[in-house]
């Protein structure tokens, strides 16, 4: 009687199962891992950066396990995405009427609630703007001036307004140079592309910046720069932007935003 021949390819089979079957389980670990954490994609007005950031890492202190994800831009253009279903969660605004707009045509989850109030400043990287005005920006030796576009940028609106409040937007109009948000208008206005910039108080004291000084524009010039949030459609069941959405109302995140050139309720 010859003796039974195991064949190698039966035992290479079931090396190959075996291979698979750890190969799934890791996969599925895997799988749980990413599950188990909880994320949210946050979309911001620029003149939230670097502040929002500080927010971000102090929340994310206390939640451990959530992600949050940021992405910048100018709040007319973040808007438009976020109709154009954007994949985010969370709208943080440079004013109250996007977010309004959002709640109106059905693609917000909550009323539009305001979290600090935002401020204009003059700006320059060569000139002390601490000794300019807005009726200073007449004078001839002032050729290239850089404001957000009113269109888009909150800013950009109260910008305008207050150079109409102050009677030299028509005489300025030659000079104004735009940027989509209003951190492509410090660009510029750091890198010698304008004389001077109309920016937020809350990106001129930040390092590198508030060394040379800025003049603080009257609030009573234009409407208040009201900055307000809501939670997307998309986040309407996302557990992080419900808790981020109470974090902001929190003493810590507040203090955030005053120390970064914000006004907020006490």
């Amino acid at each position: 009687m010859k003796p039974r021949v195991v064949k190698p390819q039966v035992i290479k089979s079931g090396i190959t199962k075996a291979v698979r079957l750890i190969a799934l389980a890791m996969l599925a670990g895997l799988f749980a891992s990413v599950s188990s954490a909880q994320q949210m994609t946050l979309a911001a007005a620029s003149s939230l950066r670097p502040a929002l950031d500080y927010v971000v890492e102090a929340y994310q202190d206390i939640h451990t396990d959530h992600q949050v994800s940021v992405i910048y831009g100018s709040s007319g253009r973040l808007t438009a995405q976020i109709i154009n279903d954007a994949p985010f969660d969370f709208f943080m605004s440079a004013d109250m009427a996007y977010p309004q707009r959002l709640v109106d045509e059905g693609y917000a989850a909550s009323e539009p609630r305001v979290y600090a109030w935002g401020r204009l400043v003059l700006w320059s990287a060569d000139l002390d703007a601490s000794g300019l005005t807005l009726r200073d920006l007449v004078d001839g030796a002032i050729e290239r001036i850089a404001i957000a576009q009113p269109e888009i940028a909150p800013y950009g609106q109260r910008t305008r307004e207050a150079m109409q409040a102050t009677g030299i937007w028509s005489q300025v109009q030659h000079k104004l140079v735009f940027g989509e948000n209003i951190s492509q208008v410090t660009q510029m206005a750091q890198s010698g592309a304008a004389d001077v910039g109309l920016i937020a108080l809350s990106l001129a004291v930040q390092p590198g910046l508030a060394s040379t000084g800025f003049y603080l524009i009257d609030a009573a010039l234009h409407e208040p720069l009201e900055q307000g949030f809501v939670i997307t459609r998309r986040g309407a069941d996302n557990d992080v932007a419900k808790a981020f959405s109470r974090f902001l109302a929190t003493p810590a995140a507040r203090a955030i935003f005053r120390d970064n050139g914000f006004d907020v309720d006490d």
